[in-house]
């Protein structure tokens, strides 16, 4: 079980997430998928009568409106024409030597960190900016092998010489953080007695925000979940061959 994607906030980060993730502590929800074929009928008469058009709204950052083809020569674009991105990649760390080695993390879980199968830890790694740092801020999550249910969360500053500092940290039960938009968003499963691993009764979102050299909280979701869905195995109804009335 990952955590679930909310933003509220590169734990944030488990809220609203590796998922951070997603990925994120958190439990996807099944919906019932229903769709209608389109008569090919319709489709080829739209065509013929170019009725097809694309985009709804006009200024948007999306899609845009398009009218009729112009007569003006096409503009070819050359190699040198694309813009080229300065951003390097973020340098990637040794998560798991990271935890071993931090006072900041329990003595339970350093002790039962251990690989899930050959040499792999159920670590999750997130990159990204947050604190303003010479370089990208790591956010770690720590996730049991067999439900990957998340067991703490840690956020790492990095400092001038290459070192890190664990700046952020959270152990509890079904716990994921993500980096959204330069926050870091905790997400935390909230379960019932009878509840499932996979179907939670809810989950906590909350937002932190660096300022003064820390992490305070910025904003709180509480949501909860429909205890109906996902209790049932009905299978998902077939498509009708054509829309109703052709």
């Amino acid at each position: 079980m990952r955590g679930l994607r909310a933003s509220d906030g590169d734990g944030g980060d488990r809220g609203g997430g590796r998922e951070n993730g997603g990925r994120a502590a958190a439990v996807g929800r099944g919906r019932v998928l229903t769709g209608w074929a389109a008569s090919a009928t319709t489709l080829v008469g739209l065509a013929a009568f170019g009725l097809f058009t694309v985009g709804c709204s006009t200024g948007g950052t999306g899609t845009r409106d398009e009218g009729p083809a112009g007569t003006q020569p096409v503009a070819q674009a050359t190699p040198g024409d694309e813009p080229s991105s300065s951003a390097k990649p973020a340098a990637r760390i040794d998560p798991v030597t990271l935890l071993k080695h931090d006072p900041e993390v329990s003595e339970r879980v350093r002790t039962d960190l251990k690989p899930c199968t050959g040499s792999e830890y159920p670590v999750d790694t997130s990159y990204g900016t947050m604190t303003g740092g010479p370089s990208p801020d790591v956010v770690v999550n720590v996730m049991t092998c067999g439900d990957s249910v998340g067991v703490g969360t840690y956020v790492y500053r990095p400092r001038t010489n290459g070192t890190y500092k664990n700046v952020f940290a959270i152990e509890q039960p079904a716990v994921y953080g993500t980096i959204d938009r330069g926050d870091l968003v905790v997400t935390t499963q909230v379960y019932e007695k009878k509840d499932s691993v996979a179907y939670p009764s809810g989950e906590e979102v909350i937002t932190y925000r660096w300022a003064g050299n820390r992490f305070n909280e910025h904003d709180r979701v509480h949501n909860d979940f429909n205890r109906a869905v996902g209790s049932g195995g009905a299978a998902l109804p077939a498509p009708d061959a054509e829309p109703p009335g052709n």
